[in-house]
């Protein structure tokens, strides 16, 4: 179960929390595999973000270690720099990393996401899954943002693809058919960027397998 979910402060700020929890309790092989591999991402990306680092390379390295997980599981193949540059990743983490955050959930995009996350010198990209990226420019002090990389099987898209052999240099669609059943699995904090590198917001959620399922026990 998914559960994305946000409060608001007092002073009318808000936050944007996202949880997985395995129905019954406890985490399957299957689902626990994947939920490492997101986990993993997660809290990579949380512990290197810092001022200077662009929230794009952040979500490329995320991307990177999503489709190295998955090809240790043999879902994907092939060199993981060729994977991520050409998108094939994308199948299992069609968004971006994250968004910025404030007085609304999707701070300031209501002027226009080109305008906040973007500027002359970074432009969106139009890749599939790297174009949902909302905010790709270098951190400064006092930015606030969800870090909320994710795995999804979504039954249509790997049919749309497998039927147009879409990537399948790297995509092991036949491995991919067997993780179905898992639907989708996202990790997500908000983070402040420091002078000196970032502070996770709020009391800490249970998120590691050991804290979830004793959580559900």
């Amino acid at each position: 179960m998914v559960a994305d979910a946000g409060a608001e402060t007092k002073l009318h700020y808000a936050s944007d929390i996202t949880r997985t929890t395995p129905v019954g309790g406890k985490f399957s092989g299957q689902q626990k595999a994947i939920y490492e591999i997101v986990l993993s991402a997660n809290t990579e990306s949380i512990a290197v973000a810092r001022p200077g680092f662009s929230n794009l390379e952040l979500h490329l390295r995320a991307c990177r270690i999503i489709a190295s997980g998955l090809k240790e599981l043999g879902l994907m193949k092939g060199d993981i720099d060729e994977v991520v540059t050409a998108g094939a990743h994308a199948l299992f983490m069609p968004h971006g990393l994250g968004h910025m955050l404030g007085l609304d959930v999707h701070d300031m995009e209501a002027l226009g996401e080109n305008y906040i996350g973007y500027n002359d010198e970074i432009k969106r990209s139009s890749q599939f899954g790297l174009a949902f990226l909302r905010f790709a420019l270098p951190f400064k002090p006092g930015h606030v943002l969800t870090i909320e990389p994710g795995c999804y099987f979504i039954p249509e898209l790997i049919d749309k693809w497998k039927a147009e052999g879409k990537f399948k240099e790297f995509i092991n669609y036949s491995k991919t058919d067997t993780f179905r059943a898992i639907g989708g699995i996202r990790i997500e904090d908000n983070i402040l960027i420091t002078s000196n590198g970032h502070k996770l917001l709020g009391k800490p959620i249970p998120k590691t397998v050991k804290e979830v399922e004793s959580v559900c026990s």
